[in-house]
Parts: structure tokens; C-alpha cells; sequence
């Protein structure tokens, strides 16, 4: 585990978080895996396998986006659970009348045996209850020169409802996301380099506080640790929904409800290891004779 854990997430509702089977994957999910496939247009590199990580949640549609983009790679589904994977598993078989089920790149339903060229995780990380954990598990399973895609929700996610609780006195909806440029820290730490970091804002309109709130619910949960901690009733639901029809009423069209979603992407490859020095290092007098000696062969000193 690492020795910084996001101060507002408590561990156990993120691990619950994790283990749930959804039903499908989040229209915005969707539609920012869209967006980030069309990022992998700036990279040159064309990987031969890549790990698709939880794409239950993810975006499942995201398969065929990246399956047309790489259309001889071999792909690898990560889940967290059996039940998830095998879930994944009866969507890709629904599909065998499909010409690509018969034609297109291998999908395996198991870890790959060596690392992968391509790590592909859409709006995963930000519900990660330890989330440098899992970015050097993403580290590891990538090979050398190989690449990491990856999406998350940013600190600007939800200001209007976080605004609302917050005159209200309740306590906050959705526990803190992380601002990007600690994202780029992060990747750095864990090993990689040429982190490339970019964000944009979504505004999504509702018809309704009701639809509002179905969408949040498939978006994820709230893992704050001071979260309200029993069950809330028919009137506290009721006010909920007068006070999100009265204040979260979009400016351009006065008929709908906005929320404000800031979404993080980022990529970062992976660099052949190099030499560090831990702690003291030392080296003999004959050990540099030698290191000088081979580099004047060469014509110059070694660098």
C-alpha cells in the first residue's frame, strides 16, 4: 500500500466500489473513451497487444474504437472479479454474428504472460482507493517503450452540487479527485516519463433532479470519508430534489439542470531502466582504470 493514501477516501467503500457488477457502462464513460481514442491519433507508436483495464465501467463500446484503431493487436481484459470478467465475456460473445468476432484481433479473458505495449484505463483511477498502488501495477504490467492512456475525473467534478450541500450543511457529495498536474507527479515516481497531461470541462443537462441523480449512480459513489453515514428518507430525497430544480438550473437553457464535470487525460511511456544510485555506492580504482581505458577505445569518455 502506499504511505499516501487520498486523505477523503475511505478504503473499504472504495474496495466495495470495486467488487459491484454494473449493469452497464456510464454514458459519459462512453463518450470519454471516444474522446481519448481519438488522443491516441497524436501517438506514432502502434502496439501489437494492449490491456484493456475494467472496461465494464470504462466503456465497453470503447473495444471496437480501439479495435479498428489497432486492428492486429492482441487485447487483454483486466477486471477486478470473476463475476465482472465474465460479464465482460457474454457482451464479446453476444457479438458472434459480427464479422470482427471472426476477423479481428484475439481478445484473451486472462492476464497477459509478459507485458503489454499499450495500457488502456478510462475513468478508472479517480475511485482507486490507493491510487499509486495502481499506477505502478500499470507500470508493471507495461513493457519497455510501451504507453499508458488514462482518464479520471478532475477537482472541478460536481462544483455545482458541491455548492449546494455546502449551503445546505450537509456534508460533501463525492470525496476529492485529484488536480492533474499530481497526476503527472505520480506517473513520474512510479517510473515513467514524458507524462502529457490535458483536461477539458463537460457540462451535462438533465430534464429532471431525478435523472440527475440516475446518472451520478452510474457514475460511481461517494467514497468520502465523512460522508452522511445512515440512510436518508422520503423527505430528505424530496428536499434534495427541490433544491437541485432550483439552483442547479442551467443558464443557457433555463428548462434543464446542469452539473460541471472536469475530465483528466493523460499518457506517459514507460523508459528502459536506469542506473540509480541508492543510499552510498562505491567503486575500486581499478573498476574506473577500466571504465576510462574502454572509453578511450571508443574515443571518448563513456558516458
Amino acid at each position: 500500500m502506499s504511505s499516501q493514501l487520498p486523505p477523503t477516501i475511505e478504503p473499504q467503500a472504495a474496495a466495495r466500489w470495486a467488487q459491484q457488477l454494473p449493469m452497464e457502462s456510464a454514458w459519459l464513460h462512453e463518450e470519454v473513451a471516444r474522446r481519448m481514442d481519438e488522443r491516441l491519433g497524436w501517438i506514432v507508436r502502434q502496439p501489437d497487444n494492449w490491456v484493456h483495464w475494467d472496461p465494464l465501467r470504462g466503456g465497453l463500446q470503447a473495444q471496437s474504437l480501439l479495435t479498428r484503431r489497432y486492428p492486429q493487436a492482441t487485447c487483454y481484459v483486466h477486471q477486478t472479479t470473476e463475476a465482472q470478467m465474465g460479464a465482460v465475456r457474454k457482451h464479446w460473445e453476444k457479438a458472434w454474428w459480427r464479422p470482427a468476432r471472426w476477423t479481428g484481433p484475439t481478445v484473451r479473458f486472462e492476464p497477459p504472460k509478459q507485458p503489454v505495449q499499450m495500457l488502456w484505463a478510462n475513468m478508472a483511477i479517480h475511485m482507486a482507493q490507493d491510487p499509486m498502488e495502481l499506477i505502478r501495477k500499470w507500470h508493471q504490467a507495461i513493457a519497455v517503450d510501451g504507453f499508458l492512456m488514462f482518464s479520471c475525473l478532475g477537482p472541478d467534478t460536481l462544483r455545482e452540487l458541491r455548492q449546494l450541500y455546502s449551503r445546505l450543511g450537509w456534508p460533501a457529495p463525492a470525496h476529492e479527485f485529484t488536480d492533474m498536474h499530481d497526476w503527472g507527479d505520480m506517473l513520474v515516481r512510479a517510473g515513467f516519463a514524458e507524462p502529457v497531461m490535458d483536461m477539458e470541462r463537460i457540462t451535462l443537462t438533465f430534464s429532471s433532479p431525478a435523472k440527475l441523480l440516475d446518472e451520478l449512480r452510474g457514475l460511481g459513489r461517494n467514497l468520502h470519508r465523512d460522508r452522511f453515514g445512515g440512510l436518508r428518507g422520503r423527505q430528505w430525497l424530496a428536499r434534495l430534489h427541490s433544491a437541485i430544480g432550483r439552483e442547479l438550473v442551467s443558464s443557457e437553457e433555463p428548462q434543464r439542470l446542469q452539473l460541471t464535470f472536469e475530465v483528466v487525460y493523460g499518457h506517459a511511456f514507460k523508459p528502459a531502466p536506469s542506473l540509480s544510485v541508492a543510499g552510498e555506492s562505491s567503486i575500486s580504482l581499478q573498476q574506473m582504470r577500466e571504465t576510462l581505458s574502454a572509453g578511450k577505445a571508443r574515443g571518448g569518455v563513456p558516458r
